[in-house]
């Protein structure tokens, strides 16, 4: 099999495809031919050795794939509802999805559901558990809320939106302003260009925010709890303020660490302003197989009810994935990057 390895530290050229062997499932396990695995900031934090919770050097990163079921371990056969040989599936993986196969835990396998293409289906879940931690199983977003999305143009941003539609939630998102009529047309209800306004200032005299999703980090925490109304939370799940080009800077990371609100998210501030700050790390949940796995087959059915509507910006060959990492890096990318192991299924960006 095909596989995408990370050899050492630094920019997008660096990956290399490897041949590897193909895995053999064990009890309770699935293995995936894979058609497509999804590109996450998070490998690119790897891959610039930002990422303390990567594999150590060389590796084979990635969280996501969608494909078909080849093979089945001892009892994974009732895992997802019954699996049968050949289903469609997408799954989460701990690490390894740059493979052409995968052998994961039948708990992080959801089938996919009939009328949905596999190159859609691989754009779902990390994106999408992402948002629905945050929105449904911390935010407990309602209608009415006044819900600020960095990022909106990325993978992250465009499934909070389709939830916060679902749920008659106000949105309101950064992002270039070349995203901002797509963006308009979707659904957001406010757009700032982040390149040259600063959303605090934009926002400060509007009414106070009752939810931020933020994967900036460092200032950008200080100011959305300056905006936040009294209940409102935060919810941080990621920094990419440390990642200011395409290889590890550690004066951008010490810049941003030092701009993190250190004093203003203690227990003591937080009870006497109300407010709320929390945290998401999907690389974190395996111990929560079956709850994920459940989250995963929601969102399943809700793309079956026409709320979800993946985005995927460009497929991309295997063996030009240091062009998917370039894309992110560039903030070109308008939702899901994929990288697919058939070169017939490749799309430019």
């Amino acid at each position: 099999m095909q596989q995408i390895w990370i050899p050492r530290i630094g920019n997008p050229d660096v990956l290399e495809v490897r041949q590897s062997e193909s895995p053999s499932p064990g009890p309770g396990e699935v293995h995936v031919e894979v058609v497509a695995s999804g590109v996450n900031f998070a490998d690119l934090m790897a891959r610039m050795g930002l990422y303390p919770d990567a594999p150590p050097l060389p590796a084979v990163v990635g969280y996501e794939i969608s494909g078909r079921v080849i093979g089945l371990g001892e009892g994974a056969e009732n895992a997802a509802g019954g699996l049968a040989i050949g289903d469609p599936v997408v799954a989460m993986c701990r690490f390894g999805a740059y493979s052409s196969e995968v052998v994961v835990p039948g708990e992080q396998i959801a089938k996919v559901p009939e009328g949905m293409d596999l190159l859609t289906a691989a754009g779902i879940p990390v994106t999408g558990l992402t948002a629905w931690i945050m929105l449904e199983v911390m935010g407990r977003v309602r209608a009415g809320d006044r819900v600020l999305v960095h990022s909106a143009g990325g993978g992250v941003g465009l499934m909070a939106l389709d939830l916060l539609r679902w749920r008659g939630a106000t949105a309101i998102g950064t992002a270039s302003a070349g995203k901002h009529e797509q963006l308009r047309e979707l659904g957001y209800d406010q757009l700032i260009d982040y390149r040259n306004e600063d959303f605090a200032a934009v926002l400060r005299d509007q009414p106070g925010l009752d939810l931020i999703l933020d994967p900036v980090g460092g200032e950008s925490w200080e100011k959305g709890l300056s905006l936040l109304r009294a209940g409102g939370r935060l919810v941080c799940y990621g920094m990419s303020a440390n990642a200011t080009g395409d290889s590890r800077s550690l004066l951008s990371v010490a810049r941003s660490m030092w701009a993190v609100p250190w004093r203003k998210i203690n227990p003591i501030t937080l009870m006497n302003e109300n407010k709320g700050v929390m945290g998401v790390n999907m690389g974190h949940m395996w111990h929560e197989r079956e709850r994920v796995g459940g989250w995963l087959r929601e969102l399943m059915a809700l793309w079956q009810q026409g709320v979800l509507r993946p985005h995927i910006h460009a497929k991309i060959p295997f063996a030009e994935a240091s062009r998917a990492h370039a894309l992110i890096h560039a903030r070109e990318n308008f939702g899901k990057i994929l990288l697919v192991t058939d070169p017939a299924d490749a799309t430019p960006a």
